[in-house]
């Protein structure tokens, strides 16, 4: 048959939908992009603009492949089932659990078979296996999936359930898989990958794993999805600061930087202790990107709160900022609580962020300017330049022309270059 996949939302639905193409392959099956005879589309619901995402991609599917057999997967599909049924478009709904019975429930859905698909809860930490795209450097790898955080704005947790986590004998099995077939690194991905091991018996936090991989395999750089900032502590630091091959990269989730907000978000920290983890992070890993998330517009945010906000990300120096104005998701704490900021507002203050966080990221990647960088992986060729990542988080693009994919390099960073720096190789 042909199958055609569809993706939104997060690099945990990206993992779990390159796994779905992995299987549907390696049961005989082409994957194409339209004139399908079954397409699966992996739905996201983290805010109500996603869900219109959805909508629009469930009418472009159906128009693309009039015949096929179409089903919803993912966070949309399971917190809300009847709005997706609505839409006339999906013939089968199967949300966040046994997402590998998908691919037997469209076949059989295909040849004109009786299938009844059930949206469940899910209860376990489901195995599916890391899809490799043909010719990539980078492969993620999905360790864990729920949250037990349940944050005032966040349907996640209803969406994927409690922390469930993939034993570290499968981690590393699938890491040598990957190995194996010449992925140069890694990005340890997840719901909320901080809670790694929490429900393992044993447990196994997600520093022990680290400790367990990074020596087991030197050759392969290992890169660490969106953090807890509470996971940063003295023995994460003394722990992995001697591995060379994990990336100087932490991309802590902060939200909003004024304690007011944060206790209305149901955060578990306040912006001392997350400044303390940042100065943890810097003493460790010298000149290591630290990243971050930003929600502004929050209901009840004051200027005095955005002010606050705004101080803090120059405090903590990010190299880089995602700024989100609040999107109200119905059937969280925060959809209903008062003085809920205007689009205006939510809008001015997503401006005013973006242009403090882009002084930060050019201050950052100044320091750059002359330095000298080991095992950068060239991805693929952009305007002349070969786009290619090292150690850090931002993007390097290389002046030359005897780059080779895949091939690592050496290299000397000679300016700012679009959203990363220019370099060359020596």
């Amino acid at each position: 048959m042909k199958f055609a996949f569809f993706t939104l939302g997060c690099k945990v639905n990206l993992f779990e939908t390159q796994a779905l193409e992995q299987l549907a392959a390696s049961r005989g099956h082409e994957i194409v992009a339209r004139d399908a005879d079954a397409v699966i589309i992996n739905t996201c619901t983290v805010t109500s603009v996603s869900d219109h995402k959805n909508i629009r991609a469930f009418h472009k599917l159906r128009r693309d492949n009039p015949h096929a057999v179409i089903a919803a997967c993912g966070c949309f599909a399971q917190t809300d089932p009847d709005r997706v049924r609505s839409t006339g478009e999906i013939d089968l709904i199967c949300g966040t659990s046994d997402r590998a019975q998908t691919i037997k429930l469209c076949e059989d859905a295909v040849q004109g078979k009786n299938v009844t698909a059930a949206v469940r809860q899910p209860e376990k930490y489901e195995y599916l296996p890391a899809g490799i795209p043909h010719g990539r450097t980078r492969g993620l790898l999905k360790i864990e999936d729920g949250c037990n955080n349940f944050c005032t704005y966040c349907i996640i947790p209803y969406a994927r359930g409690r922390v469930r986590s993939l034993p570290p004998v499968q981690v590393q099995e699938e890491t040598a898989r990957m190995a194996a077939a010449d992925v140069h690194e890694i990005v340890l991905t997840g719901i909320e990958i901080a809670s790694y091991g929490q429900d393992l018996t044993p447990q196994c936090s997600l520093t022990d794993l680290l400790c367990r991989l990074l020596p087991a395999f030197p050759a392969i750089r290992f890169r660490l999805g969106s953090l807890d900032p509470r996971l940063i502590n003295d023995a994460f630091c003394e722990r992995l600061r001697c591995y060379n091959n994990l990336a100087l990269h932490f991309h802590l989730s902060l939200q909003s930087g004024s304690n007011t907000v944060l206790q209305r978000m149901g955060r578990k920290y306040t912006a001392a202790q997350y400044l303390y983890n940042v100065n943890l992070l810097r003493k460790a890993f010298p000149d290591c990107s630290i990243t971050t998330d930003l929600i502004v517009g929050f209901p009840g945010e004051t200027e005095q709160e955005f002010t606050e906000t705004l101080d803090f990300l120059r405090q903590c120096a990010f190299s880089s900022v995602h700024v989100f104005p609040y999107s109200v998701r119905e059937g969280t704490r925060a959809a209903a609580m008062p003085d809920q900021c205007s689009g205006a507002v939510k809008t001015a203050r997503a401006e005013q962020a973006k242009q403090t966080a882009a002084e930060l990221r050019t201050k950052y990647l100044q320091r750059f300017i002359g330095c000298i960088l080991h095992d950068v992986l060239p991805e693929h060729q952009s305007n002349g330049h070969w786009a290619a990542h090292g150690r850090y988080g931002f993007p390097i693009y290389i002046a030359s022309s005897t780059a080779r994919k895949n091939q690592p390099v050496t290299i000397r960073i000679t300016d700012l270059y679009r959203d990363g720096v220019e370099a060359e190789i020596i």
